[in-house]
């Protein structure tokens, strides 16, 4: 039933994303493949009438529907004995069995994509009329939804337009994610706190304690007029003031909220009409970039670009899981097919292939990366290229450990039966060395996916990863590192990477104690 249904989801995942992609739609996680196709210029060709072809795109759900339907078509797989009593006894360690349970919400979580986390609003509905731009590849600009000016013609800023819903002229209804900013991208406006202000004292937020710092008032629109310095709640110090159009304009000079001079770049009637437009009671706290966690929207914060922590964290996510998902199958397909062909075939192509794989090893992987992150544009880097060249690496250490265990296999007597029988080399690999290979391929798993995170977050942190497009926690770690007065970056980053790693570790250390025949063998 579940084989059934898994067939039956990537089926519906393919001709969705087609479907979605012939008619100018994006959908979560399944679009990844188009999304892709369109960063990176190799992965896309040009048709003899001028318009792009996204062959990656098409490739990829291709992929999926024939996946779906060889899962439809096959029978239907039972684990056998063996397998179920390891399955039973992984159920069983408690710790190894609810991490396995974490990483798979994370994966799901992972594959929501913008409806989870993002900055354009899932609908709307404007003028009776539903739109839905988060899941549209063209851009909606701000004239759609009744804005003038300026923002009429950029992209809409949902997070502005939904403060105004319910207005004249404004949305009725508008619907953002839980978390309403994108990874990357999306410099956020700078966080604020209200100050109190009583009996002619500006006091902290609490309202306890008499406010001693920086102070800004805002107009109506966000745009700064006055900063003014503070001590012990009074004006002192300073105090700088700037029009609608962000051009500086008043000057002044207090000492415990008594005026000493002051200056205005117009007449005394605008002066006045200036100093008039904020009052006391509406003192701000401004936090730059990057500000603390807890202040205005953002739970952890920003980062020293703008971004919400959260959002950024949930970036890094998808793009660590969508590397194991790329990096694992490369891998284990190279890994698992030169080690059994080098243990099954053995004389020269072994000793050929040991010293190629010799060769391969000597390389410096961090040069080789270096190289290619200075030589090649920035429109053929991105994910794909980073993976495909780490496994270029990484299918070595697999295969000597396949190999030993195909040459240990080779040896046994119902593979010197299944040559007498008349099986051919290819089967006998396939159907009897490879299920014998389950438990190594299982135990190395874990491994190889703590692998390709950390190297990830290697490079990325040395800054010769993945582009600036793409949400890292190496950059994060980076940034964080190198602003240790914001110690919530580095805290974030390093508390997400070792969360991840080390949920796969106990699910490691409790696939291996489950396949480990030394710890459940019985002698009578």
């Amino acid at each position: 039933m579940k084989q059934r249904l898994l067939a039956i989801l990537l089926i519906l995942a393919a001709l969705a994303g087609s479907a979605a992609e012939l008619h100018g739609y994006i959908l979560p996680s399944i679009s990844w493949f188009f999304s892709t196709s369109r960063d990176m210029t190799v992965l896309r060709c040009e048709l003899p009438n001028g318009e792009p072809f996204y062959y990656f795109g098409w490739l990829g759900m291709l992929l999926l529907l024939f996946l779906g339907i060889w899962l439809l078509r096959r029978p239907k797989a039972r684990l056998n004995s063996e397998a179920a009593i390891r399955w039973i006894r992984f159920r069983r360690i408690k710790r190894g069995y609810f991490a396995y349970l974490l990483l798979l919400g994370l994966m799901i979580l992972a594959g929501l994509d913008f409806c989870l986390v993002g900055n354009r609003a899932l609908a709307v509905e404007y003028q009776g009329k539903w739109s839905f731009p988060a899941f549209s590849r063209a851009i909606i600009t701000g004239d759609n939804y009744g804005l003038s000016g300026a923002a009429a013609d950029a992209e809409t800023d949902y997070r502005h337009l939904a403060s105004t819903v319910g207005q004249p002229g404004a949305p009725s209804r508008l619907i953002m994610p839980p978390i309403p900013y994108a990874p990357t991208k999306d410099t956020t406006n700078y966080p604020r706190e209200a100050l109190v202000y009583r009996n002619g004292i500006l006091y902290q937020p609490n309202g306890i304690h008499p406010y001693d710092g920086q102070a800004y008032r805002l107009y109506p629109s966000g745009v700064l007029q006055l900063r003014l310095r503070y001590r012990d709640g009074l004006i002192d110090g300073q105090v700088q003031g700037w029009n609608e159009q962000r051009q500086s304009v008043y000057n002044a000079q207090y000492s415990r909220s008594q005026l000493l001079q002051d200056k205005y770049q117009g007449s005394a009637a605008q002066k006045e009409a200036f100093i008039t437009q904020s009052s006391p009671e509406q003192s701000w706290i401004m936090h730059y970039h990057p500000s603390p966690p807890l202040v205005g929207n953002h739970l952890l914060g920003t980062t020293s670009q703008g971004a919400d922590l959260v959002a950024y964290l949930y970036g890094g996510l998808q793009v660590n899981i969508k590397a194991v998902l790329i990096y694992i199958p490369i891998i284990y397909s190279i890994g698992l097919s030169m080690g059994m062909l080098m243990g099954y075939w053995g004389g020269k192509f072994d000793l050929i292939t040991q010293r190629l794989i010799e060769i391969i090893s000597q390389l410096p992987f961090i040069f080789v990366v270096m190289v290619l992150a200075d030589f090649l544009p920035a429109s053929m880097r991105g994910m794909l290229l980073m993976l495909v060249l780490i496994a270029a690496f990484g299918w070595i250490h697999m295969t000597y450990v396949v190999r030993s265990a195909t040459l240990r296999e080779k040896q046994r007597d119902y593979i010197a039966a299944a040559r007498i029988m008349g099986a051919s080399p290819w089967r006998i690999i396939t159907r009897h060395i490879l299920p014998n290979l389950n438990p190594i391929i299982v135990t190395l798993l874990p491994f190889s996916i703590a692998s390709i995170i950390l190297s990830l977050t290697s490079l990325d942190y040395l800054g010769f990863g993945l582009p600036d497009s793409y949400a890292t926690w190496g950059r994060l770690l980076n940034d964080g590192l190198g602003k240790l007065s914001s110690p919530w970056m580095v805290s974030a980053a390093f508390g997400a990477l070792v969360f991840t790693l080390l949920l796969v570790s106990l699910i490691g250390e409790a696939i291996r104690e489950a396949f480990d025949p030394r710890k459940h063998s019985y002698y009578e």
